[in-house]
């Protein structure tokens, strides 16, 4: 029989961060991911915690830390615990004494972890990611990584990557942001390239030193990329994730553009050929960015919303509505003030692609049906492609090509048109 051992008002074990409850090796403890306040939903930071087998008050263990943590594993001794902590553009792996104490970093660097396990022996293995290499198996030996598996290594010798560097700069208002800028390969020195800014979905996610195929392959086709963790992103800690509560399209938007504000200001992005892109959240951010800014030449917003309203009772996040923003009855003015693209559609000049999935339940096709119609009404340059059977992600491989050609095709269509010597010859 199922005997509860918690009483937390918030969220434990969420399955959204994929970390199932760890036994202690003696059996008499559990580890598990303790959330923040109900009311703060995913913007709230994700704890370490131990509690008794028969239940009692649980003991937190990184509550110092004002990062995410996820998958705890026990040493085999049951006297430590280790974890992945998130942090600003990467996930580390750490260790906290199961009594408490300060955390040690174990394995940390320029690259990104997604996963990890221990053998019969101790010995341990790691998922690892870097922004010049997909995730591979990775051995960890005093301290070090010695790889594994080498699943692309054949691809990745007929290939010249584009190189990924962080950057860093200041919003509008002085908050400092991070991201990554993209660069073609083989850049050529004082060239102004058409730039695309891309933004990650969420909005509580970030992105990290991780390998991004897009990212590789708008590169390779001749783009410089920028990427931002705007306010609202995960990995810089609470009060940055929630500076958007309620109030999205705001401080984020600020921040995208600041990204490219600083890229432009850099003398690679020529400012007549922006282009903005996300999937998710990173298309709502496109739709509240299109609306507010006209400087971008095309846009690719795919499973965004922009009419909240429409969203209630029709997606998956009416509890999260009603926490972050009340009831539409009760609030309509926050409700209106977050559905700005859609009821200030007559402001977005951006020519922009719509692409959704017909059997999305989390954002449902119709968001992207009423920003097509608004637009094609306005006699806006749009297009709306929907893919059969495709829920939130595009699992088919078939779709998911189609989505990436599509995208570099309308991208092509409004950048790649350069003013003479603004743009390398192999690529005009």
């Amino acid at each position: 029989m199922p005997r509860q051992l918690t009483i937390h008002e918030g969220p434990d074990c969420d399955p959204y961060w994929e970390s199932r409850p760890a036994w202690s090796p003696d059996g008499r403890l559990i580890a598990y991911l303790q959330g923040g306040p109900e009311r703060l939903l995913e913007y709230a930071v994700h704890q370490l915690a131990v509690i008794r087998a028969t239940g009692g008050s649980p003991r937190l263990l990184t509550s110092a830390l004002d990062r995410n943590v996820t998958k705890p594993h026990w040493s085999t001794d049951g006297g430590s615990i280790f974890f992945l902590l998130e942090h600003d553009r990467r996930n580390e792996l750490a260790r906290v004494s199961s009594s408490g104490g300060p955390v040690a970093r174990v394995l940390a660097g320029r690259f990104d972890l997604n996963d990890f396990d221990f053998g019969p022996d101790g010995r341990t293995a790691v998922l690892a990611s870097e922004p010049s290499q997909p995730f591979e198996v990775f051995a960890l030996e005093h301290g070090e990584r010695r790889p594994i598996s080498r699943q692309n290594q054949e691809l990745f010798e007929q290939l010249k990557l584009a190189t990924v560097e962080e950057i860093q700069f200041k919003s509008r208002d002085g908050t400092p942001i991070n991201g990554f800028l993209v660069k073609p390969p083989n850049p050529q020195s004082g060239a102004k390239y058409p730039t695309l800014l891309r933004i990650h979905g969420g909005p509580a996610l970030q992105f990290s030193q991780e390998f991004k195929d897009d990212w590789q392959l708008f590169a390779a086709h001749g783009y410089l990329v920028v990427a931002a963790n705007p306010r609202g992103s995960s990995g810089r800690g609470e009060a940055f994730a929630k500076a958007i509560y309620a109030d999205w399209g705001n401080k984020d938007v600020e921040d995208v553009l600041a990204a490219v504000d600083n890229i432009v200001s850099l003398g690679v992005a020529d400012p007549q050929r922006l282009g903005i892109g996300g999937f998710s959240y990173g298309a709502m951010l496109t739709n509240y960015t299109i609306a507010k800014d006209a400087r971008f030449k095309a846009a690719v917003s795919r499973a965004g919303s922009s009419n909240i309203l429409a969203g209630y009772g029709t997606d998956q996040y009416t509890l999260d509505y009603e926490l972050e923003l009340g009831t539409p009855w009760r609030n309509l003015d926050v409700w209106l003030r977050i559905s700005f693209p859609f009821f200030h559609a007559d402001r977005i000049v951006t020519p922009t692609l719509f692409l959704c999935g017909d059997k999305d339940f989390n954002v449902p096709l119709l968001n992207s049906e009423q920003m097509y119609q608004a637009l094609r009404s306005l006699g806006r340059d749009t297009q709306l492609v929907i893919y059969p059977d495709q829920t939130h992600e595009i699992k088919r491989p078939s779709y998911f090509r189609d989505y990436l050609e599509r995208s570099l095709e309308w991208y092509d269509r409004y950048l790649m048109t350069p003013a003479p010597g603004q743009f390398p010859a192999s690529h005009q």
